[in-house]
């Protein structure tokens, strides 16, 4: 189930508001997280088990590190002091957690990837007999790197000192299994709504607030990104675009990811205000960045800082010399492309954004790229950006190195060239690029249009509901390019 579906926006959401405030307080969490079981059951019910499985053992291991106790009705808790000595106990609690979440992890998303890679391996050794010949597959659980994640954070947090253990077992299920972020993030790390879980405020001040998150998200999902979603496919499915339709389709799906998921990232935030809980910002207007290591703090900002806190600095980060941090970069980076998914594409991905800020960082502050004006260092970081989404899109890394080609002409022209231009080169598709443009260098980001709902922004927050209300009745293609993640 998504948030741009007529059954969520029609039946799951009312359903779940309704009785979310109909509740008593001490049994909304409760609620919340049986509604955010049916919402993540909804594909595959038998995804269920496994995230309550998750969910039951990282709350144990969570009540070890802290030496508390289970109790149903009571979450007082204690947290340990920041930086004192844990026990033999504590410390095996926490390796084996992270171990069986990260196996769990690695084990559905990178299992069908190892076989493949193997026989690959084997195949081109010609030892094709040392290949697996296994008919075993496997499937991907929405949201499992999301969510594995989440459990991470919580017992690393309580761990640390920075989180107290939650004793309530419903308390912590709802934490993990919140709807709004549970199957596409943004990832919520528990320190950041340890306290909402206990007490918080619900105002119509917020919900308005989350009404206007959620329309705008909505907006960019429907206005934005679905039509510049189809013109991606039309360019990176053909045989050899030429070279405008190459650059068409390239701009296309950089504006689709961006405005694909900063729009579900807007949507999940505005229905947790809905229901009272704050979650961080996800998106800061990336694509205005003046250099790749700016576009990290701007792009997917959970992931970034999560990747930052709980693997670079514990790496080491920047505490050794220049080639241990640069070291630590790039491994940060491959194991983030590697987090994508499981294809040579995103570890390529991966390292191509690691060696990008190994060279900024190399480079320093004085660099002749910091001397250009801002308007060419905005253009040449985007399109930095945009030349390695390429390879993030693409279906291998021969599809990537064709597309690579086709920017400069340097792939032949095939049959179905003259089809592929009459199919991009239009004029409505050009339209919803050009908005696609505007929006992102010249609107203000969601954070600035909500911080005070003026009359006009609550016009044109409701113009813009009934436009993509309209517009989703409309719409057959209405993909969620970050469910396979």
């Amino acid at each position: 189930m998504v948030f741009s579906s007529h059954i969520f926006l029609y039946c799951f959401l009312p359903i779940a508001l309704v009785l979310w405030f109909a509740v008593p307080r001490r049994a909304q969490h409760l609620v919340l997280s049986l509604l955010s079981y049916v919402f993540y059951g909804w594909a595959n019910p038998l995804f269920v088990p496994l995230m309550l499985c998750s969910t039951a053992l990282d709350y144990v291991s969570g009540l070890v590190i802290s030496g508390q106790t289970p109790a149903l009705g009571n979450s007082v808790s204690v947290a340990l002091v920041r930086g004192g000595t844990r026990t033999f106990r504590q410390k095996a609690a926490l390796t084996i957690t992270v171990l069986l979440n990260l196996s769990l992890l690695a084990f559905f998303k990178y299992f069908n990837f190892g076989v493949d890679s193997w026989n690959q391996l084997m195949q081109g050794l010609g030892w094709s007999s040392a290949g697996l010949d296994t008919a075993f597959r496997v499937t991907l659980p929405l949201g499992i790197s999301f969510w594995t994640f989440h459990a991470i954070s919580y017992v690393v947090d309580v761990y640390r000192g920075d989180a107290r253990a939650i004793r309530n077992y419903v308390d912590y299920s709802c934490y993990v299994a919140m709807f709004p972020q549970l199957v596409a993030g943004p990832i919520v790390r528990f320190q950041d709504v340890a306290e909402q879980l206990s007490e918080r405020t619900v105002s119509l001040e917020k919900m308005a607030c989350g009404v206007a998150f959620f329309s705008f998200g909505l907006a960019k999902k429907i206005l934005l990104a679905n039509p510049c979603g189809q013109t991606a496919d039309l360019a990176f499915g053909a045989e050899s675009p030429g070279v405008i339709e190459s650059w068409t389709g390239l701009l296309a799906y950089a504006f689709q990811i961006y405005f694909d998921f900063s729009g579900y990232s807007d949507m999940a935030i505005g229905l947790a205000l809905i229901l009272g809980f704050q979650f961080v910002r996800n998106f800061d207007a990336p694509y205005r960045s003046e250099s790749v290591t700016e576009f990290w703090r701007r792009w997917h900002i959970s992931l970034s800082t999560w990747l930052r806190d709980y693997l670079y600095i514990p790496l080491g980060g920047n505490r050794g010399s220049s080639l241990r941090t640069g070291m630590n970069l790039f491994i940060v980076m491959v194991l983030g492309g590697l987090w994508h998914g499981a294809s040579w594409t995103y570890v390529t991905w991966g390292a191509l954004h690691g060696l990008l800020l190994v060279g900024e960082r190399a480079m320093g502050r004085k660099s002749f790229y910091s001397r250009l004006p801002r308007p060419v260092r905005i253009t040449l970081t985007f399109l930095l950006v945009c030349l390695t989404w390429i390879v993030f899109r693409a279906n291998s890394i021969p599809h990537a190195l064709r597309y690579y080609g086709s920017l400069i002409g340097l792939t032949d022209s095939t049959a179905d060239a003259g089809l592929v231009t009459a199919l991009i080169c239009r004029v409505d598709v050009y339209v919803p690029l050009a908005a696609a443009g505007l929006v992102t260098w010249l609107a203000p980001p969601t954070w600035d249009l909500t911080r005070q709902i003026t009359w006009p922004v609550a016009m044109l927050i409701l113009v813009l509901l009934w436009v993509s209300m309209a517009g989703l009745a409309i719409q057959t293609f209405n993909p969620f390019i970050y469910f396979m993640f």
